[in-house]
């Protein structure tokens, strides 16, 4: 009984693994809607003709400083990050999301943001020095 059991979890959680590591090249035009912090914005995306999803979207492949840090100057550093890529962002107009994956957080999505200009948002934070590479801590 042990071993059928553990066959039907595995037939029916693999192909909910195999999404999970699924990964949109795009590019897929977005508007933002506001800044939650310095790595995740909520974006209104177009999907298909006429079909628009609002999400989270967190920048792939960088963190930035958290809001409710416990220090002080590591709070300042998140606002920092925070006005930084708020003043990046077109007022109007789409940006690009790009390498778009799960997240590790249901309703959330990972991707790449391309500014109008071309250039890339986590690049831009990281050359700024808002923002470094994911450590292995969650986050």
């Amino acid at each position: 009984m042990r071993c059928f059991l553990a066959a039907a979890v595995i037939a029916v959680c693999w192909p909910v693994c195999a999404l999970s590591s699924e990964t949109l090249s795009g590019p897929y035009d977005a508007w933002i809607l506001r800044v939650i912090d310095g790595d995740t914005v909520e974006a209104r995306v177009r999907i298909w003709l006429g079909q628009d999803l609002t999400i989270l979207v967190r920048l792939r492949d960088i963190n930035t400083p958290e809001l409710r840090a416990p220090c002080p100057g590591d709070r300042a550093a998140a606002e920092a990050a925070r006005a930084f890529v708020a003043g990046l962002l077109p007022k109007q107009g789409p940006v690009r999301l790009t390498a778009v994956s799960h997240d590790k957080y249901h309703g959330r999505i990972d991707a790449a943001i391309e500014l109008p200009s071309g250039q890339d948002l986590a690049s831009a934070l990281r050359t700024a020095g808002h923002a470094r590479p994911p450590s292995g801590c969650a986050g």
